[in-house]
């Protein structure tokens, strides 16, 4: 179940490929990376969790309104003050309505009217930054972006700067990673989170709240200030927001970066397509690539479909993104194979469930997907731009997916 290894696996052993109608240029291929097996090291389902492979049956648990969110702590959430908890943990009418409250926020329009300006602006900034210094480590650069944008969103505009900003957010994200069993089970009585909580709080929520009662605006935070939400309220909200924009974010930025950097003939397509055949390109990546590894979802009621599917109450399933997405009945032959016709050919949408699907699918998908095409559009059209030193692959236990440090790019001075 390890695709941070196979979907990047070459068929240089022909054998290798079963059903190839027309096999792609060689250099477009996946390739078996140096690091170990780590995702197949490393996935843990929810103990006694039935997993699920096939795409189908994924699919019908995460639309069902029989499920529940499970996984991440959820057990030891209490529902019964959905004022202070995430998104993330709340499901039919309740979380509908919250989503709904935001949802403009992550329109198509909204992103070419709005964020499009913030993706610019920071990309300006990235580029002087790269051409001044001649490399950078590539996920310090996709940091910034990711931040930037999720900060536009969100509302966290009020702070000393968007640098401090990204440390401090940084700085929560990643202590939660060492938490057991999770991240949100008791976030505010760790010590150690408490410290790293507080400086956010101070120096960067509490400003903007501040700001928005004085002065609403169309963002997170001011949807949080109208609707009286607590201050532990906020707090998660923001830092739900943050994991989900931020850190799957910068991930994404940099796994693709590294495959369009090694496959030419795809790196050339992608500078050469418009915007639809770029977002096709990225969308085929992130189905190969997928940043969680899984997700999971509790029965509330006996559940059964056509799929071939059943739970009884109260029973978990985990949802095997990885292998759903290579799934031979919905991706057609040659699924390790990175092609970006395949998803209009078997008519599926997008990057089949790398986002999820159902009432949970990541609102900011589309948010995402824009600005790591902006972000790698820019930096592939430097002049000299270059990979030296490829990703380590690491992983990160909170999200069940992967970690790339390591990476630097470079580029001819400006």
């Amino acid at each position: 179940m390890d695709h941070i290894r196979t979907a990047r696996e070459s068929h240089d052993d022909d054998d290798h490929c079963t059903g190839c109608r027309a096999c792609m240029p060689r250099a477009q291929r996946t390739r078996r990376p140096e690091e170990r097996p780590i995702a197949e090291a490393n996935l843990k389902p929810a103990d006694g969790a039935r997993i699920i492979r096939s795409f189908a049956a994924s699919r019908e648990i995460l639309r069902s309104t029989r499920v529940r969110q499970a996984g991440a702590s959820a057990e030891v959430v209490d529902l019964s003050k959905p004022d202070e908890i995430s998104f993330f943990f709340l499901d039919g009418d309740v979380h509908r309505k919250r989503r709904a409250a935001v949802a403009g926020l992550f329109a198509p329009r909204t992103i070419a009217t709005r964020h499009r300006a913030v993706m610019d602006r920071t990309m300006d900034t990235i580029v002087a930054k790269l051409q001044e210094r001649g490399s950078a480590p590539l996920d310090e650069l996709s940091w910034q972006m990711a931040v930037d944008v999720a900060a536009e969103i969100v509302g966290l505009t009020n702070s000393d700067s968007n640098a401090n900003l990204a440390r401090r957010v940084k700085a929560v994200l990643e202590s939660s990673i060492t938490r057991k069993p999770g991240f949100f089970n008791g976030l505010l009585f760790n010590a150690r989170m408490l410290v790293h909580v507080g400086r956010f709080w101070k120096h960067d929520l509490a400003p903007a709240v501040a700001a928005r009662r004085h002065q609403p605006r169309d963002d997170v935070i001011t949807h949080m200030v109208q609707a009286d939400y607590s201050r532990k309220g906020m707090i998660m909200e923001c830092l739900s927001y943050g994991g989900a924009g931020m850190m799957t974010t910068r991930e994404f930025i940099v796994m693709a970066a590294w495959h369009l950097f090694e496959k030419q003939p795809l790196r050339e397509r992608f500078l050469s397509g418009s915007e639809e055949d770029q977002i096709a390109i990225l969308e085929e990546i992130l189905r190969l690539e997928p940043v969680a590894s899984m997700l999971h979802r509790r029965a509330a009621e006996p559940l059964a479909g056509p799929a071939g599917m059943a739970l009884a109450e109260g029973e978990t399933a985990c949802v095997s993104i990885r292998e759903a997405n290579v799934d031979e009945a919905i991706t057609g032959p040659c699924p390790f194979e990175i092609d970006p016709d395949r998803a209009k050919r078997m008519k599926v949408a997008g990057p089949y469930l790398s986002f999820g699907d159902g009432p949970h699918r990541c609102p900011g998908a589309q948010v995402a997907l824009h600005e790591t095409r902006l972000f790698l559009d820019r930096l592939l059209r430097l002049p000299g731009i270059r990979l030296t030193a490829e990703p380590q692959v690491l992983w990160n236990a909170q999200i069940q997916g992967y970690e790339l440090r390591g990476a630097v790019v470079a580029c001819d001075p400006s």
